[in-house]
């Protein structure tokens, strides 16, 4: 787990980032860092960065990486086959974190926003709108999804409650031919019929980022972030 300083006490929020495929923690706080910036209390924030297991990837012959499940298809168009038990648990995995942001931090889930970029963006997706209440896993403040894809689209059921307390931010590419913009219509299409506050942007360039995206993620982040908590 990564702080943004080591004054942990005066943490009341936290952001998860997760990586893309082949990439590590460093490129996460580098994407984090252009967005949070633009914050006006981001000494409050508790930057988390976990890192994704070394696997095998089918679509490239097996060939190793840090990946937080398999793939099956390149590019990832919209029929491609999910690896649900790699899925479910890189969504363990971040649980896991969660736990540990409560227990050793104080910060609950509703004071959490969970992001990602590409194959981070569809585990955080995954972790926010699979969650159950009922089941004791309480609803985050918000959630990321940068040049994702909505994951096991066939067992997506969001509960009113995460619809309510959980919006979500969707940035994508128009010109992204790893994970193609046709993703982003269609998962954002879904999640709104299920009741979700979403926003949806797109710009011009390929599996990557842009500068007013990054600008917007700092407008939603104001926006769902829960206030101080009172000293």
């Amino acid at each position: 787990m990564s702080a943004s300083s080591s004054n942990a006490n005066d943490k009341d929020c936290a952001i998860i980032f997760l990586h893309g495929l082949g990439d590590s923690p460093k490129g996460s706080r580098q994407l984090v860092n252009w967005f949070v910036k633009h914050l006006p209390d981001k000494e409050r924030l508790h930057l988390v960065y976990p890192p994704a297991p070394t696997i095998g990837l089918t679509c490239h012959d097996g060939m190793e990486m840090a990946g937080w499940f398999d793939l099956y298809d390149w590019p990832i168009r919209l029929g491609a086959r999910d690896d649900r038990d790699g899925k479910l648990a890189a969504v363990r995995r971040i649980e896991e974190t969660i736990e540990m942001l409560e227990g050793e931090m104080g910060i609950p889930p509703s004071r959490v926003v969970i992001g990602g970029f590409s194959q981070g963006g569809a585990v955080a997706l995954l972790a926010a709108y699979h969650r159950r209440p009922g089941e004791g896993k309480a609803p985050f403040a918000g959630c990321i999804c940068l040049s994702g894809w909505l994951t096991l689209k066939d067992a997506l059921t969001v509960t009113d409650e995460v619809a309510k307390a959980t919006p979500l931010f969707w940035g994508h590419g128009e010109r992204d031919e790893t994970v193609p913009f046709e993703q982003q219509a269609h998962g954002v299409g879904r999640l709104r019929e299920l009741g979700l506050d979403v926003t949806d942007e797109s710009y011009p360039t390929g599996h990557g980022v842009h500068p007013r995206e990054m600008l917007a993620v700092a407008e939603f982040l104001k926006r769902v972030l829960p206030p101080p908590v009172p000293k």
